[in-house]
């Protein structure tokens, strides 16, 4: 799967902006992750960016991902990222196994967190947010209420990375790229 297919497929499903933002950071953080480690960006951030590709159509637990792989084994797409896909949830029960689907669930509900941090800021900017910032703000249960932050730990866990080392890592890598999400502008 192409990342043009990607988008087409993203474009075709989710109508809310948000959603799609949401789907562009985590492609940013995917690839960023690819990057460092030396893997597939391309494949990487063509998970990123479908993982929730049916969240619209399909809000629920009972519904989601599940019946967004059968859309994507419909139309052909291989199998490693229909698994990856599923395995960012883990209603599904199908457990992480690669680095990638480890990573593609590290990065999901910490991309919509880092996200909501910079909204709150003078800017609007991910650039200069501090970890410690970060954290505190994980601490405070009102803020970004909807973000799991047992997902963002066990993610982090998962990825064998320190919490603080990842939320740096992923910080960074949506910063360089934040004018694509709508961030950086007053």
């Amino acid at each position: 799967m192409t990342r043009e297919q990607a988008w087409n497929l993203v474009c075709e499903f989710i109508q809310s902006e948000n959603l799609r933002t949401h789907a562009l950071t985590v492609e940013t953080a995917m690839r960023g992750y690819a990057r460092l480690w030396g893997e597939d960006d391309d494949l990487w951030g063509v998970v990123g960016l479908i993982h929730d590709f049916d969240w619209e159509v399909h809000p629920s637990l009972e519904g989601h991902p599940q019946a967004g792989a059968a859309t994507l084994r419909d139309r052909g797409v291989p199998e490693e990222i229909v698994r990856a896909v599923l395995s960012h949830a883990d209603h599904t029960g199908v457990r992480r196994e690669s680095r990638m689907e480890r990573t593609l669930y590290a990065v999901d509900e910490l991309c919509g967190f880092l996200v909501a941090c910079a909204l709150v800021r003078p800017g609007r900017t991910l650039v200069g947010l501090e970890v410690s910032s970060v954290k505190k703000k994980l601490k405070q249960k009102a803020f970004a209420a909807a973000v799991n932050r047992d997902e963002i730990a066990h993610g982090a866990e998962e990825l064998g990375t320190p919490l603080e080392e990842h939320i740096a890592n992923v910080t960074r890598f949506l910063a360089a790229e934040e004018s694509r999400f709508g961030l950086g502008r007053a």
